[in-house]
């Protein structure tokens, strides 16, 4: 199952940031480290599923040009408050995902920090195809979803499910099995992935 925009915006309004897993309070570990490597070079970036705008907003501040989108008003509410108080410029959207719209190869990176793992079945192609008409060609797609080391469910995906699902458009530089403390203090098992645009 998949959430709607209600039910997102239901979350963001009943529960405070550090009550979600999701929201860290910081930049996800691995995209600072690709960055700070050079392997994702500064650019126009869509954050995808932004939430609260947390890796948006600390693209931004080192000099990335930042589209963050996401379903719920009330996070994207939030990613403006705190875009502001760290006086940082973001484009921020309430946008469905699987409706981007934006011209072709706008974004030298696209930035998907568990936003794939909440697309349906049925519409993981839509979404895939979507993000690689909006990324140039040579563009980076940053992809962190949840692994199948958690369990089993229906959005738990294993190495092999991700090169099928994404190798027609990318060419995957790598695929690492991760574990982190998320924001509940339950560690979670993700995959992320480096890819390319071809």
């Amino acid at each position: 199952m998949s959430f709607e925009r209600d039910d997102w915006d239901s979350i963001y309004r009943r529960r405070s940031l550090d009550q979600l897993p999701w929201e860290r309070g910081k930049p996800r570990e691995m995209l600072v480290e690709l960055v700070e490597s050079g392997m994702i070079e500064k650019g126009r970036a869509l954050d995808t599923c932004c939430g609260a705008g947390t890796n948006g907003i600390y693209l931004a501040e080192i000099g990335f040009d930042v589209v963050g989108i996401d379903i719920s008003s009330k996070a994207i509410e939030i990613s403006r408050k705190k875009a502001e108080e760290a006086n940082v410029q973001m484009d921020l959207r309430v946008q469905d995902f699987l409706v981007l719209p934006f011209d072709d190869e706008e974004f030298d990176f696209v930035l998907d920090s568990g936003c794939f793992h909440h697309v349906a079945a049925e519409n993981r192609t839509t979404y895939i195809e979507g993000v690689h008409r909006v990324l140039k060609k040579g563009g980076k797609y940053f992809l962190l979803c949840f692994s199948h080391k958690n369990g089993p469910g229906w959005n738990q995906f294993t190495e092999q499910q991700i090169k099928q699902l994404f190798s027609k458009h990318f060419e995957i530089l790598f695929i690492k099995d991760v574990e982190f403390l998320e924001g509940d203090l339950v560690y979670r098992f993700f995959l992320n992935s480096l890819m390319v645009r071809i």
